[in-house]
């Protein structure tokens, strides 16, 4: 009997099995996986994006080590708490304040715990088919489910307060705010990564963060996943938001499970003056914090414009070698995360992504590249992560991967 259901603790984790046998990783490092097969494995899942220095970090893991050796739990206040938050936000312009959390899903539903305080309002927006995490409130409307469709003659989808907003429609925006004036905050995914890294149209961003703020409404930028990943910095600052709160993870921790809220000084003084319940036994604990230092410190010697460089040059070729075999695809993404669409032309909306997305197609690529000891996500909207940890013979392995792939399919669809 297994005691472990399916086999996994996160149902978006599971891997299908191949001839009846599952896939268990015996070890990661760098760039690489090794399996209860034997075998060797380029990866682009990286922990769903929860490293951009490669998998088991060196320089993370011996002061991550060290913090566990002094006592992983002390319970009260310790210095690895003042300087993961110092050097956090060193990188996050204005939101200068921290409460470091253990899951992005904690930060969101902090961030929403705090905007509700800060305004007043109980309503609270967020984009069809972006992923906020998977509590209730925000797992409404994630990619998939029949909310995130958002037609447009369609009365808006609402539940528990919370309300969908199209993303990338101008329009909707301002429907949105007419049609309600009583928004708390609008949380703002800055690319709809978890819907196939759907970029953001040209000043959407600052528009609707404009009129939120025109509105009375705070902005929560959602960079659990698209944090640091860009440049060492929130992505939504690069796309000219003006926040009022972000959620930070994954990436600030290398692998190591971290989180938190950062905010305006104004807004966070509410914490202060005890107006907002916080909580959470393992919130800041040493060795998570040991994680976001030693993580930093190196995001700031790196430079992020090769590896986008690299990235895209790999999207091109891939592209390129599909076509060779007779195969449309395209991709919408960055150098360092982004998705292949079985389509001439990668979608610039939910309603298109969800048109062109195709469950057997990306299963049937997911198993061509594992032949190729290449691992990837195996489903329709999956991404492809690409780190500081992808050398030359790790972009190498994945190109005559996908040549392989590509040309398998093409024997495969005729």
């Amino acid at each position: 009997m297994n005691h472990l259901i399916g086999g996994i603790s996160s149902g978006g984790r599971a891997l299908p099995e191949i001839d009846g046998q599952p896939f268990i990783v015996q070890r990661s490092q760098g760039a690489w996986l090794w399996g209860n097969d034997g075998k060797q494995y380029v990866d682009t899942a990286m922990g769903f994006g929860a490293t951009m220095l490669g998998h088991a970090a060196p320089r993370v893991l011996a002061p991550v080590i060290q913090a566990l050796q002094r006592g992983p739990m002390p319970s009260f206040a310790h210095d690895l708490e003042t300087e993961a938050a110092c050097s956090l936000v060193s990188h996050t312009g204005p939101l200068s304040q921290v409460i470091f959390l253990n899951t992005g899903s904690e930060a969101v539903h902090l961030a929403c715990r705090t905007a509700r305080t800060a305004t007043g309002r109980s309503r609270i927006v967020r984009f069809a088919a972006s992923y906020d995490g998977w509590f209730d409130e925000v797992a409404f409307g994630n990619a998939g489910s029949s909310e995130a469709q958002m037609p447009a003659s369609a009365t808006r989808p609402e539940r528990d307060g919370m309300l969908l907003l199209r993303y990338n429609d101008f329009t909707d925006v301002d429907r949105l705010f007419h049609e309600y004036p009583d928004i708390a905050a609008v949380i703002i995914e800055p690319v709809l990564a978890n819907a196939g890294c759907i970029e953001p149209m040209t000043g959407y961003l600052k528009h609707l963060s404009d009129k939120a703020h025109e509105q009375g409404a705070l902005v929560i930028l959602d960079e659990v996943l698209m944090g640091f990943r860009l440049h060492a910095g929130l992505t939504g600052h690069l796309l000219g938001v003006d926040a009022d709160l972000a959620t930070v993870g994954k990436a600030i921790g290398s692998g190591v499970p971290v989180a938190a809220l950062l905010g305006k000084p104004e807004i966070m003084q509410l914490f202060e003056d005890k107006r907002i319940v916080r909580a959470g036994t393992y919130s800041g604990n040493p060795p998570a914090c040991a994680a976001v230092v030693a993580t930093l410190e190196q995001l700031r010697q790196h430079d992020y414009l090769p590896l986008l460089r690299s990235g895209n040059q790999l999207r091109s070729d891939i592209i390129r070698a599909f076509a060779d075999e007779g195969l449309p695809l395209s991709s919408s993404g960055y150098g360092s995360v982004f998705t292949l669409w079985p389509s001439d032309k990668a979608p610039a909306d939910y309603a298109q992504a969800a048109a062109i997305a195709n469950a057997r197609w990306s299963l049937d690529l997911h198993v061509a590249l594992r032949e190729q000891h290449v691992m990837t996500m195996p489903f329709a909207f999956g991404r492809i992560y690409l780190t500081f940890a992808h050398d030359e013979a790790a972009m190498q392995a994945l190109l005559k991967g996908y040549k392989a792939a590509a040309g398998k399919l093409a024997a495969t669809a005729t």
